[in-house]
């Protein structure tokens, strides 16, 4: 089980929307040349992304898109299921019809043994996905880039204080000098 690109692209270029579309609307070039994903493949995953009304999108000259809702209100997994990633680590697609072995009961045939352990493994990822929002992932590139524009400079490197995902505080920055 692993995320497709996809997914991927899809959380990658709505991070790179949310960072820009304080200046209008973004074109999904723009996004195309800075983050190296095909054109074409954009405007598939941004059809599904406004069917799902995660972005909107401006026609004609200046136009792009813009998300439709605050960066905040849009987590990881609507994203990933606006785009039909599928998270499943079972192998009978989340279904209780499984039947790659015997049951370790009574040995008939029926639910596999391990069931349950893929079905958790699941909802545990849906939970974390939806415990990050997208305004956490532009607070962590925004602070990626001040630690370069300082590193660059040489001066004292902002840190990022650890702080849970779930948590709704941004990000605190301190420098290097005041640890």
């Amino acid at each position: 089980m692993r995320l497709t690109t996809k997914g991927r692209f899809a959380v990658t270029a709505m991070i790179d929307l949310a960072m820009r579309q304080h200046s209008g609307p973004v074109t999904l070039a723009a996004i195309s040349q800075r983050q190296n994903i095909s054109l074409s493949y954009l405007e598939q995953l941004f059809g599904k992304l406004r069917r799902h009304e995660l972005v909107d999108s401006v026609r004609g000259p200046g136009g792009g898109y813009s998300l439709a809702r605050l960066a905040r209100n849009i987590t990881v997994a609507d994203i990933i299921f606006a785009v039909d990633e599928p998270l499943d680590a079972t192998s009978c697609g989340g279904k209780h019809d499984c039947t790659s072995g015997l049951d370790g009961i009574n040995g008939l045939n029926g639910k596999c043994m391990t069931h349950e352990l893929w079905t958790t493994l699941n909802q545990k990822m849906v939970d974390y996905l939806d415990s990050v929002s997208l305004q956490d992932l532009v607070d962590q590139q925004r602070v990626r880039q001040l630690q370069r524009a300082a590193q660059a400079q040489g001066a004292a490197m902002p840190v990022l204080r650890p702080v849970s995902a779930a948590s709704s505080e941004t990000p605190a920055l301190e420098t290097n000098a005041a640890l």
